[in-house]
């Protein structure tokens, strides 16, 4: 083994047990699940032939199965609702002349209501964070001896100290600059000697990685989040693990993961998923090829497999009271078994929601992967939200270009993009974003123009979907992927003792930071209560002159939003409008409260946006 591994957090071991058990998963469990059958995994020394015998009213062994190696033992259970309770139970390990092993299993019962619990929606304001850049609450947890990579802030690609601790302590910043969920990179135990301050290499799936804190620190941190009116998503990663993994040196079966006669990288092919023209090779390695050396990749064909990661999946949300998934990487997956992963896990949770990273070229390619997506192939993922990366390309190059009405360029770019709405089933449920970790920072893009990045952030609160920021963004952060991606992950000025600048307060903030972030505050907190915005029609034109108008409305209310694009002011004839405006007369801007007059013509300064209340 890389190294002795005890039980994980939360599982009680009985006094005196034999070391041959190492580890059973999930730890605990819930009574009153809708599915009520339980894969254990129980890893330990020589224990496939051993008998199981549990004696607990309710509980019944349905099968134990042997794995490969003769290390591990599958055993499936059925813990019935009417009869089962609250509680710890033994679970007794026997073969013939051997010593007895015994193990203590809990059961516990769900919170009142839990199935529930509402995920987040059109109502939000998503804020993405790195915990590792965000802000360092706990210094001491910096390096720790179980973990290979120690912290060096001097270096980009290194560990820089942040942790769940950090987010805890300026939970308050969020909240004021307007941002309803709080969407984290992976938090899991990444056991790696290199890279893993991003969290995408997770070698233990149900332990939090212990520079960021620990697994009751983070539901904790939920807690606080709530208790703020603050939801949480948990970034979830099932197409790959760490290569320090901590099932790598004793695999349950071969085919646990992908393995090729020498290494194989996955060709970053999505579309060959779908395409019924692809060649048998090129699909297998899309999906079946590594993502790095680093990361082995998983087989969710694995029967064992998908049932552990779809607990796993559902201990995290009822564990730490979850808002919400997000997935990363998506179409690498066996899309039927993540289609049985997503439906596993809203059936449990019928108003919760997941987003799935769906990094594709054209609307078509992304509708593809949302739930109940009408298509050929006769495929449903059950996967609610997808990430609309066409909409956040279009927004890298509009603000910078102008363009005629026929051209794709300036505002037609987003104009197209929300013409191809119709492909999708559910456009409230995408999520909308100008930048996030893996992009290039959208405030190096326009080159720190404020001007741009209020015109950007003005469509991306107003328009359909849900929106996400990048923190930094709202203080005007720069990054340049193409100088690695620690440069678009830089940590966050204020977050570790001795920067020169506080940005998480007015005081410590420059003059240039606080016009970012008093604007964009602005522009958050007025749409927290606009359910016109939300859940609202859209009607938009044809972009003419580089202006983009589109209207928000339902029964009560409408918006009128016009977004100027041009180096030059702009007069708008507003009879153009006339089917959209109907009877209102006067439409008072949110951001400055002036009223303008509807009547006949609109003029717009240069690079500005007007948000219309229409009276």
């Amino acid at each position: 083994m890389l190294r002795k591994l005890l039980v994980v957090i939360s599982l009680f071991i009985a006094l005196g047990i034999s070391a041959q058990i190492e580890r059973v998963e999930p730890s605990f469990w819930w009574i009153g699940m809708k599915n009520t059958r339980l894969q254990l995994l129980i890893h330990g020394t020589e224990i496939c032939n051993r008998k199981v015998i549990i004696n607990y009213p309710g509980v019944k062994i349905l099968k134990t199965n042997r794995a490969c190696s003769p290390n591990y033992l599958f055993v499936t259970l059925d813990i019935n609702p009417k009869v089962t309770k609250a509680g710890s139970f033994k679970i007794l390990l026997t073969e013939p002349e051997k010593s007895n092993l015994t193990v203590s299993y809990e059961l516990k019962n769900r919170q009142a209501d839990s199935w529930k619990r509402t995920g987040f929606s059109s109502n939000d304001v998503v804020y993405l964070l790195m915990p590792d850049r965000f802000a360092n609450g706990n210094p001491a947890n910096d390096n720790v001896d179980s973990q290979p990579e120690k912290a060096n802030r001097s270096i980009d690609y290194g560990r820089h100290g942040g942790d769940i601790k950090g987010i805890k302590d300026h939970l308050d910043y969020i909240k004021e600059l307007g941002a309803t969920t709080i969407w984290t990179t992976p938090v899991q135990e990444n056991n790696f000697n290199k890279y893993t301050y991003h969290g995408y290499a997770i070698s233990d799936f149900y332990k939090i990685d212990p520079r960021f804190g620990s697994n009751a620190e983070y539901v904790d941190f939920v807690s606080a989040s709530h208790q703020k009116g603050l939801k949480i998503i948990m970034d979830m990663v099932s197409n790959h693990a760490g290569i320090w993994a901590w099932w790598m040196n004793d695999l349950p079966f071969e085919d646990w993961i992908h393995q090729w006669p020498a290494y194989t990288q996955t060709n970053h092919k999505a579309i060959t998923t779908k395409d019924t023209h692809a060649a048998a090779i090129d699909k297998k390695r899309m999906t079946d090829g590594w993502f790095d050396t680093s990361m082995p990749d998983m087989n969710q064909q694995n029967e064992y497999f998908l049932t552990y990661f779809i607990q796993n999946s559902i201990w995290w949300v009822e564990y730490a009271n979850l808002d919400g998934i997000r997935m990363d990487t998506y179409p690498y997956n066996d899309r039927n078994a993540m289609a049985k992963w997503a439906k596993a896990i809203m059936d449990e949770y019928p108003r919760f929601n997941i987003v799935g990273e769906t990094w594709l070229s054209t609307p078509q390619d992304i509708a593809f992967w949302q739930k109940d997506a009408v298509n050929p192939l006769k495929y449903n993922s059950y996967l609610p939200s997808v990430m609309d990366f066409t909409t956040e390309r279009a927004m890298e190059t509009c603000f910078n270009e102008h363009g005629k009405a026929w051209e794709d360029k300036g505002m037609n770019r987003l104009y197209n993009s929300i013409a191809n709405d119709y492909v999708y089933p559910n456009t409230n449920n995408l999520l909308i974003f100008a930048e996030n970790h893996d992009t290039q920072r959208f405030n190096h893009l326009i080159n720190g123009n404020l001007a741009k990045f209020k015109m950007a952030m003005s469509f991306l609160m107003t328009t359909r979907g849900i929106p996400q920021i990048y923190y930094g963004s709202e203080i005007g952060m720069r990054g340049e992927k193409d100088k690695g991606d620690g440069d678009i992950r830089r940590d966050f000025p204020g977050g570790w003792a001795g920067d020169s600048i506080n940005a998480f307060t007015a005081a410590g903030r420059t003059r240039e930071q606080n016009e970012y972030f008093s604007f964009l505050s602005k522009l958050l907190n007025w749409r927290k209560n606009k359910t016109v915005i939300h859940t609202g029609l859209l009607t938009h034109y044809v972009p003419e002159n580089d202006v983009y108008v589109y209207f928000r409305y339902n029964d009560r209310e409408k918006i009128m939003v016009i977004i100027n694009n041009n180096e030059t002011d702009q007069t708008l004839k507003t009879e153009r409008f006339a089917e959209s405006i109907e009877s209102k007369t006067t439409g008072t801007d949110v951001m400055t409260g002036r009223t303008y007059d509807l009547k006949n013509e609109l003029t717009l300064p240069k690079e500005t946006t007007l948000i219309l209340e229409l009276k």
